[in-house]
């Protein structure tokens, strides 16, 4: 096995393992904060739109961390930089 080959395989995988792990503890983390939110509101209803707001800058804090998973994984796939290393030796 050379070392192109070696490359590609390692970065298949951990891109997996990135998008993997990425994507299901942010979801994990949504969905607790999701169920503090509802029992929140249903505690104190006249405190919904605030709830609601800082859940909604919550959730997008979270998503973001997928989506920078998501990223990651695909320069590992498509722009590696260490294609270009191991290609010009």
């Amino acid at each position: 096995m050379d070392n192109i080959t070696l490359i590609a395989i390692t970065s298949i995988i951990t891109a997996g393992l990135t998008i993997g792990v990425g994507c299901m503890i942010p979801a994990v983390g949504q969905g607790k904060a999701i169920t503090s939110a509802m029992n929140a509101i249903a505690q104190q209803p006249d405190a919904e739109q605030t709830i609601t707001r800082s859940l909604f800058i919550g959730l997008a804090m979270l998503e973001s961390l997928a989506i920078y998973c998501f990223v990651i994984a695909m320069i590992l796939i498509f722009a590696n930089p260490f294609w270009n290393h191991f290609i010009s030796q």
